[in-house]
């Protein structure tokens, strides 16, 4: 009997890394420091709240069956801020709603791959993608990346096949945190353009990248749907994981393929999520903003409170977003680690091998820290912790 693609399919890893608490109690004056997971913790702004109350209450529309492809207004709104924050022309039709980033990506693999196609994972992966292509039986096929956690095009290029249809790259990253300079990205569209394959590109933390202005000028590119697949995700930006809104943007026939995948899936998105969505863009400019600035300065308080760290072999390959990726010093694989760092550092974090292919040397020794959950006492107690652990 031939087993079933889910059960080829490695478990979630949050969900793993949750289940090593079990049976374990942390006293009141040491609690669990838990950066394994890259969520806001905090509920929407009071004022988001109650808007989305307001339509619960308000708005009978808001409890029934919407369009596949999202909310028109809210397809509109994206589409007009990202042709204004990128300097391009993204079109209403350009863009479509998903359930979460995670279903955009889910529904642009179902749009462009078949059985037994390939798709390019720059290694550390983010590990839902790798899991869907699992389970959907298109191949993912590792890049790695250096020490700088930066993909390399003219490496790509050479695993290229007549099975590929697809590039993936998470800017800024998960797991690495390391924004990729515009002249990658732009490397990689070119690369992916002469093979007439898709880029597909995950921004779900666009809105904590460290730099001004746009961080691509690919939507400036005459016919940038012919290539591009941009993903995005409300759920960091407005504090609405629960509530699970993203985008998919690309061309309309690519989003005619989608729809069908959506329909089957979710029908719609939810409306509550995509109302709430559309006021957070109108309304939450300045609010997101001090977000943005609160995020970098606690990625500012890990760098430069990792001297301790460093000075015991600890390396910091990359940090940004919500991610810092570190390089242990210690004779002993990452997820054996992480796992004794659970009850003997109250540190629950994740390792490298959950973002690598089995047997990866790489993955072996380097870690995720989601640092954006704890503020900067928090970081000062988690390098302490980790500063004082020995094997």
């Amino acid at each position: 009997m031939t087993q079933s693609r889910t059960a080829a399919t490695f478990a979630p890893p949050v969900m793993e890394a949750r289940r090593w608490l079990h049976g374990l109690s942390f006293p009141a004056d040491r609690p669990l420091i838990n950066v394994s997971q890259a969520a806001p913790v905090d509920p929407p702004p009071e004022a988001l709240r109650a808007e989305i109350a307001r339509v619960a209450l308000e708005d009978p529309s808001a409890h029934l069956y919407g369009p596949d492809l999202g909310l028109p207004a809210l397809r509109a709104e994206v589409a007009a801020r990202f042709s204004a924050d990128y300097g391009g022309q993204v079109a209403p039709a350009q863009v479509a709603i998903t359930a979460g980033c995670n279903q955009a990506f889910t529904a642009a693999i179902a749009a462009l791959c078949g059985e037994g196609d390939e798709v390019l994972l720059p290694t550390p992966w983010y590990f839902n993608h790798k899991m869907w292509l699992d389970m959907s039986g298109v191949g993912a096929i590792p890049l790695p990346t250096g020490a700088d956690l930066i993909p390399d095009a003219d490496h790509a290029a050479a695993l290229i096949t007549d099975r590929t249809r697809a590039i993936v790259l998470v800017t800024p990253n998960n797991p690495g945190g390391v924004e990729y300079p515009a002249a990658t990205v732009a490397a990689f569209f070119d690369l992916a353009r002469a093979h007439g394959l898709a880029l597909i590109i995950d921004e779900t933390y666009r809105d904590f990248d460290s730099r001004p202005g746009a961080p691509h000028d690919l939507l400036t590119r005459p016919d940038w749907d012919d290539t591009l697949v941009l993903l995005y995700s409300f759920s960091k930006a407005y504090r609405l994981t629960g509530h699970r809104v993203g985008a998919l943007i690309g061309s309309p026939a690519l989003l005619a393929e989608a729809e069908k995948f959506l329909d089957t899936v979710t029908i719609c998105p939810a409306q509550l999520g995509q109302h709430a969505a559309l006021w957070g863009m109108r309304n939450l400019g300045q609010w997101l903003a001090g977000e943005r600035a609160e995020i970098l300065d606690r990625r500012a308080a890990l760098e430069t409170g990792f001297a301790p760290l460093a000075a015991q072999g600890w390396q910091l390959l990359g940090c940004g977003a919500y991610f810092a990726y570190v390089a242990h010093p210690f004779d002993l694989p990452s997820d054996d680690l992480a796992r004794r760092l659970v009850a003997e550092a109250g540190v629950l974090l994740l390792p490298g091998t959950m973002f690598t292919p089995d047997g990866d040397a790489f993955g072996a020794r380097t870690l995720r820290i989601a640092f954006a959950n704890i503020d900067r006492a928090g970081i000062g107690i988690l390098i302490d912790r980790l500063s004082a652990w020995r094997p």
